[in-house]
């Protein structure tokens, strides 16, 4: 997870350093050409500022010849005139050659040369499924870093992964979220969960999941087998309940998914059990009567949860998903399924992003211990470091 993408940043980012030191160079010549007509300008400057003082000094040695002859006292005040002018021009001097320096050992690159270079990022990033909006984001923070901006030879590359590390860190800004703790802060049980999503994204083994997180951290659970429109989905919740060791609570196939999860909810209200988990048919938001059963569900039970579980390896098309399920229910969350078969990984840092839902979990196996809660720390040093 996150190898292939890593490597096509890393690989991108080798690209811009090269091609920045390349670019750049012009930009420092045309800058050294500037300077060594400032320093011959100077040095005139200095030469004629000499002789000028020579004149004078000339001047004066004269005048005290004549004083000394007519025994007339020599004014204080011009000898120091001298002295000052000479102080002054020195601090000039240092504080221009000290500018030099700065500028011959620094390297600045405009805003149309920035544009070419990002170009090679851009088109990993986009081929690797990071969202448009994501990448515009990185592209502004690192623009403000680079551009214009005067930089030691040596850490371009450093300041583009620090600058990438940064944007990172803000798209996936986001509370962390730890289920336990909201289970055990709510006073009235059962906690309600409501798991949303297409078809063959991963629901019910993901439920299984958390139902086992739950089991091995003492708090209990059932499941509902709200799904009653696809053929063998009650079997095979009934499957994953069995390999958990919780109960599903289940109706025929046909049946009013709204009455099974009511009845869901009650009978953990009754029992005393701490979690109730509903899995839902797998739909698309064009299926009106799906989405309308799905909404007439969440109005019956009123889950604390609405957890949307999509596929990291499908890219945008998860980020889409989101957003059409969130318009009809409101999404409180995702889980990424499949996130250990998903080469590129953009998908994780955008949908944070695009969709303004946090992410909880991230799908990494087919075995109940593979649910690993989102860490984005993590998520920046498998990609950057």
């Amino acid at each position: 997870m996150f190898g292939f993408l890593k490597d096509k940043v890393k690989s991108a980012i080798s690209s811009i350093t090269d091609r920045f030191d390349k670019e750049a160079e012009i930009v420092e010549t045309k800058e050294e050409e500037k300077l060594s007509e400032s320093i011959q300008e100077e040095a005139q400057e200095i030469l004629e500022e000499k002789k000028i003082v020579r004149e004078e000094k000339k001047t004066a040695e004269k005048k005290k010849e004549q004083k000394v002859a007519e025994n007339t006292p020599i004014p204080k005040e011009e000898k120091k005139a001298a002295p000052k002018k000479k102080d002054v021009k020195e601090e000039e001097k240092k504080g221009f050659f000290a500018k030099v320096s700065e500028a011959v050992t620094t390297k600045k690159i405009s805003a149309s040369q920035f544009e070419e270079l990002f170009w090679d990022l851009e088109v990993e990033l986009l081929e690797n499924n990071v969202a448009f909006e994501v990448i515009e984001k990185i592209k502004q923070d690192l623009k403000s870093k680079l551009v214009d901006v005067p930089l030691k030879r040596g850490e371009v590359e450093k300041t583009i992964v620090d600058s990438l590390k940064e944007s990172i860190d803000e798209v996936l800004d986001f509370e962390s979220f730890d289920l336990l703790e909201k289970v055990k802060k709510k006073k009235e049980k059962p906690y309600v969960i409501v798991f949303i999503g297409v078809n063959g994204s991963g629901k019910t083994t993901t439920i299984s999941k958390v139902a086992h997180l739950l089991k091995k951290n003492n708090v209990s659970s059932v499941l509902v087998a709200a799904d009653t429109f696809r053929a063998a989905s009650i079997q095979q919740l009934e499957e994953q309940g069995n390999r958990v060791g919780v109960k599903v609570i289940k109706h025929d196939y046909g049946s009013d998914p709204a009455a099974v999860a009511f009845d869901g909810a009650k009978y953990a209200q009754q029992k005393g059990i701490d979690v109730v988990l509903i899995d839902t048919a797998g739909r698309q938001h064009s299926n009106t009567n799906l989405m309308d059963e799905m909404k007439k569900i969440i109005r019956v039970v009123k889950p604390d949860l609405k957890i949307y579980i999509g596929e990291m390896i499908t890219g945008n098309d998860c980020i889409e998903q989101i957003k059409d399920f969130d318009s009809v229910v409101n999404i409180d969350g995702v889980i990424l399924s499949k996130a250990d078969i998903d080469e590129k990984g953009g998908t994780a840092l955008s949908v944070a992003y695009v969709t303004k839902k946090p992410i909880y979990y991230l799908g990494v196996g087919q075995s109940l211990e593979d649910l690993k809660p989102f860490n984005k720390q993590e998520i920046i040093k498998n990609l950057l470091s």
